[in-house]
């Protein structure tokens, strides 16, 4: 039986319980390099998420159930539980990356805190009068560019609620009451991530389409 060889409990079952709450369902892909495991999540809103932790074990990939790994945590067990690789299909980002800007935690905390209280005010009395279903305002919300950075070497990176609302929701900023860390802006070709003291949270940019008028194509 293969053992799940984490070592840092006390984080990965902090890591899972977050992800758990957010999405029962959720799959967990651990990744073994020397002596650490990358924990490694998607989101409901598409957004990946990832811990890196103490421990490694004797298969360098693997994807779980991020319930079961928890309750085998919590137990005290130390079997992997159900392999479940079939199941995870979604990329990862590039290995490199390069940080383009430093963010103070307490902003990050503002803008989520701001996002979610707009989300508590529309629901409840509309938007200019005119009720509006919450899950239209929370897809809206999520879309919104939080924040624009402008790296030294030019060009513009933006910054959506859905990555900050990931590193909030899944604690990688740390304790409310306590002065959160800058968090990092990287890019790794068309991923943008934050990271935060606890963790990363991870968004693919969506690719722009070419359309061409069916006019100009013979057809035979």
């Amino acid at each position: 039986m293969t053992g799940h060889g984490l070592v840092g409990v006390a984080d990965a079952g902090a890591f899972l319980a977050r992800l758990v709450r957010l999405d029962p369902a959720a799959l967990v892909r651990l990744r073994t390099t020397g002596t650490r495991t990358a924990l490694w999540a998607h989101l409901p809103w598409n957004v990946l998420v990832t811990r890196e932790v103490a421990g490694a074990f004797d298969v360098a990939d693997a994807t779980v159930s991020a319930a079961e790994l928890l309750h085998v945590l919590a137990a005290g067990g130390e079997a992997l539980p159900t392999r479940r690789d079939e199941q995870w299909r979604w990329p990862l980002p590039p290995a490199a990356a390069e940080a383009v800007e430093s963010i103070a935690g307490a902003e990050i905390s503002r803008l989520a805190s701001a996002a979610a209280g707009t989300l508590r005010a529309v629901a409840a009395g509309g938007l200019s009068g005119r009720a509006i279903g919450q899950r239209a305002v929370r897809d809206a919300l999520l879309d919104h560019v939080a924040l624009v950075v402008t790296p030294a070497g030019g060009g513009r990176v933006e910054v959506s609620q859905r990555l900050v609302q990931a590193v909030t929701r899944m604690g990688f900023l740390g304790a409310a009451d306590a002065n959160a860390a800058d968090t990092r802006v990287y890019v790794a070709g068309r991923w943008v991530g934050l990271s935060a003291p606890y963790g990363v949270a991870w968004l693919q940019q969506v690719k722009e389409l070419t359309v061409m008028p069916i006019a100009t194509h013979l057809f035979r």
